[in-house]
């Protein structure tokens, strides 16, 4: 554990859902100063519940840190918050360092490196892994590249959200590159997990004994033993969106396009998550890429529970 002194660096957090609220909450747990971000209000409202401080817009939260953390969705919000009319880039103190933790392309890694440099301040190319709960935890994956100064000074904050910091190299883009191979099998796992799930159904398999077998067997995977027993549930709350994989599998086409290099697993995978979407699916949890194989063959899905309060 870092020493927490009167020096800490004070912490904002851009961008308050499920990653973005845990990781806040869990920085805030280990008694660092912590203001977060966000458009939405009830955002705000919940983490302000638990004692945090928040504001509106990146230009009001510069007043209030000297690292930043980015846990947006896509390559434009990221431009917003830095370089828009309310951005942070030209209100953050010159040494400050951007934690850029969202999915982008590594060729746009590259650039915000190049151009927060330019604006004199430091930046850590440093996608995160590991879902909600270990966000929360404080236990999630950092794939992270920058200079080592940008490491130094951020050093408390990697210690407090991260179970393990992977110092991938000196220069921006190395952590988006091994963000996208990992966002690369996991879309694949998740829509595999669903169409497994879905063979199960339709073979007239009991889908909790599909669980129990599978996640003892070799078939099993980190994605199906996380996202199948939201299908069991019912339960199609968005904490990873039917949109985000849409989003980073077609980053995946569009790199290995770049790089005259074929993904056709990924690209499969990625036509099912545009399914989903297509089909209305794409603010529910990614697990609802299954409803695609409902449409297809009816097959009759494990429903909700009822709220025993409920009449």
């Amino acid at each position: 554990m870092s020493d927490i002194s009167a020096s800490t660096p004070r912490i904002g957090v851009v961008g308050l859902g499920a990653m973005g609220m845990g990781t806040a909450r869990a920085l805030f747990d280990r008694g660092l100063s912590v203001t977060g971000c966000d458009v939405s209000e009830p955002a705000r409202r919940a983490f302000e519940a638990e004692g945090g401080r928040c504001v509106a817009t990146p230009a009001e939260l510069a007043a209030h840190c000297n690292i930043v953390l980015l846990v947006v969705v896509s390559a434009d919000q990221v431009e917003q918050v830095l370089f828009g009319d309310q951005g942070l880039v030209g209100r953050l103190a010159p040494g400050s360092v951007v934690l850029q933790c969202a999915t982008v392309a590594p060729s746009v890694a590259r650039r915000l490196g190049e151009r927060l440099a330019e604006a004199g301040l430091e930046m850590l190319d440093a996608p995160i892994s590991g879902g909600a709960a270990k966000a929360r935890s404080g236990q999630l994956s950092v794939m992270a590249s920058g200079a080592p100064a940008a490491f130094d000074k951020a050093a408390p904050v990697l210690d407090a959200m991260a179970a393990t910091v992977y110092r991938l190299g000196d220069t921006a883009g190395v952590g988006s590159s091994m963000k996208l191979v990992n966002q690369l099998l996991a879309g694949v796992h998740i829509a595999t997990a669903a169409e497994a799930m879905a063979l199960g159904l339709r073979l007239g398999l009991d889908p909790d004994t599909v669980y129990e077998v599978i996640t003892h067997s070799a078939g099993n995977s980190w994605m199906f033993e996380n996202r199948v027993p939201h299908i069991l549930h019912g339960d199609y709350t968005p904490l990873s969106a039917v949109d985000i994989f849409v989003k980073d599998l077609n980053l995946v086409h569009e790199t290995g396009r770049e790089l005259a290099m074929p993904t056709p697993v990924a690209a499969s995978a990625l036509q099912q998550f545009t399914a989903a979407k297509g089909a209305g699916f794409g603010r529910e949890d990614d697990a609802a890429v299954i409803k695609v194989y409902q449409r297809l063959s009816g097959i009759a899905l494990p429903e909700a529970a009822n709220d025993p309060g409920e009449a």
